[in-house]
């Protein structure tokens, strides 16, 4: 969900822990790459300021300074070049301090974005309204994409609608949707949690709630969380619904099949197919 915010002024490094672990590999190598020979080329300009600070460089040479540089942030010490003078052993004391800080920095960050916790749970493109047990659900399909063990895993779902109050002010307001099964305790393969449609749902009553929903801009949440066994850690996931990915009377395509011996198998590739099976208006919304 994409938000846009104005009269925020919010720096870079405010909240930077957060945006390193947020933002891409791609992006995080790429500042860390510039990081570092923006902090090399700095300090071979301070050694290059002093010609002769570096033993073995040539006097006042940019490039040699920086290769200077680049062996005393990582700790290599060729030996070929060494400080020569009181103010080349300050630069090496300080530039010293910087990589030992920065290498560790960077260790801690880039460990923490490779320990975060992910989950990979698929949701269906579609939600679906069929009947089961003689009454209309709104239906919802979830996979774990990584096909190991997902233990305690609780769903919650809502429609968030925009209403107006007695005093004319507008408010985003959350409507628990109530599940049928909200929670499973083995989840490995695919899960079809199911919302009955009675009186009480924001969706009872076909055509005339769809265009009640939409004047009210509804949006369906879904939200996921377990516990994953591999990493031994809680896991989240999310998703949203538009009113358009509503499908009224129809099903999802099988996706699951077991074989003799008990293999069970999933088709992803169908995973997002559904089957119409009548006409909304064929659907039981008479109690």
């Amino acid at each position: 969900m994409a938000v846009v915010t104005h009269g925020q002024r919010v720096t870079f490094f405010e909240d930077v822990y957060h945006k390193v672990l947020a933002m891409p590999w791609w992006r995080f190598f790429v500042y860390v790459a510039a990081a570092w020979v923006g902090v090399n080329a700095l300090f071979a300009i301070l050694y290059a300021v002093d010609p002769g600070c570096v033993a073995g460089a040539r006097p006042g040479d940019l490039e040699d300074a920086f290769y200077f540089s680049v062996q005393t942030f990582a700790t290599i010490g060729y030996g070929a070049m060494s400080p020569a003078t009181r103010f080349g052993h300050g630069v090496v004391v300080v530039e010293a301090l910087v990589g030992t800080l920065g290498v560790a920095l960077v260790t801690g960050v880039t460990f923490a974005k490779f320990a975060r916790p992910t989950a990979r749970i698929l949701f269906s493109a579609k939600t679906v309204v069929t009947v089961r047990d003689g009454a209309p659900h709104l239906v919802f399909r979830l996979a774990n994409w990584r096909g190991n063990m997902v233990v305690e895993g609780h769903l919650r779902a809502l429609v968030l609608l925009l209403t107006e109050t007695r005093e004319g002010e507008s408010v985003r307001l959350p409507v628990e949707l109530p599940l049928v099964r909200d929670r499973t305790a083995l989840f490995a393969l695919t899960w079809i949690p199911m919302h009955k449609i009675d009186r009480a749902s924001p969706f009872w009553g076909g055509a005339a709630a769809m265009e009640k929903l939409r004047a009210q801009r509804a949006e369906i949440f879904l939200s996921f969380s377990g516990f994953d066994e591999t990493s031994g850690q809680q896991i989240h996931a999310r998703h949203r619904y538009q009113l358009d990915d509503i499908v009224y009377n129809a099903r999802y395509v099988d996706v699951l099949s077991v074989a003799d011996d008990g293999t069970r198998t999933v088709d992803y590739s169908a995973f997002h197919d559904v089957e119409i099976l009548g006409t909304p208006e064929e659907l039981p919304w008479e109690p």
